[in-house]
């Protein structure tokens, strides 16, 4: 099994890499969706956020409000650290269960935002850092999510930087460019890890 981590600031284009990297075979551990899934109706998860939060941060439906909850700890490291201690343990939990219920030779891609944010680049054999230049990651969020220019600033600002990404990426993906270039970039990647996956299990 080849344990790859994938990353990529906000609007790098990363879910584009880890869509293309699912079709070609890898198994995709996503690390937001399971964030998403621990907190929904029903979960312990949601329960433990209501509790330290209050029930202002539910919707009518009974799901969580996740924008408000971000504006809540947004710029509040304590509060962030509150919700962070509720939520990664049963992310982590999740993220083993799928990893132990993969094939033995997989390629394992753990799409992960905050990667180098929490210093998890050496739980991983290769680091892929899906990169493109600032002004390109402004114009996606403002033009595709409907951001207003100073949020997207803010939440670019609040990564790390471009620069600790690629210090420690083993591939860097190229993504200030068309989507057909970036598919053959994850083409390329993907026979590379291949390629990793079968001497990592012995089988070159």
């Amino acid at each position: 099994m080849l344990k790859v981590g994938l990353t990529g600031g906000i609007g790098s284009g990363k879910s584009e890499v880890s869509a293309r990297l699912a079709e070609l075979g890898a198994v995709v551990i996503d690390a937001d969706r399971i964030a998403r899934e621990v907190v929904e109706p029903g979960t312990p998860g949601l329960a433990a956020v209501v509790a330290e939060f209050g029930e202002e941060v539910l919707l009518p439906s009974g799901g969580l409000d996740r924008e408000k909850v971000g504006r809540i700890v947004f710029g509040d490291p304590d509060r962030l650290a509150a919700l962070n201690a509720i939520v990664h343990p049963l992310v982590g939990e999740r993220m083993q269960e799928l990893m132990d219920a993969a094939p033995d030779d997989a390629v394992v891609v753990y799409d992960v935002p905050l990667l180098v944010e929490n210093d998890l680049a050496p739980m991983y054999d290769e680091v892929v850092v899906v990169d493109a230049p600032a002004d390109v990651q402004l114009d996606r969020l403002v033009a595709r999510r409907g951001m207003t220019e100073e949020d997207a600033r803010a939440r670019m600002a609040n990564q790390a930087s471009r620069e600790d990404r690629r210090a420690v990426a083993t591939h860097v993906i190229d993504n200030s460019g068309t989507l057909e270039a970036l598919r053959s970039q994850v083409d390329n990647l993907w026979k590379a890890l291949t390629s990793r996956g079968a001497e990592t299990d012995g089988s070159l």
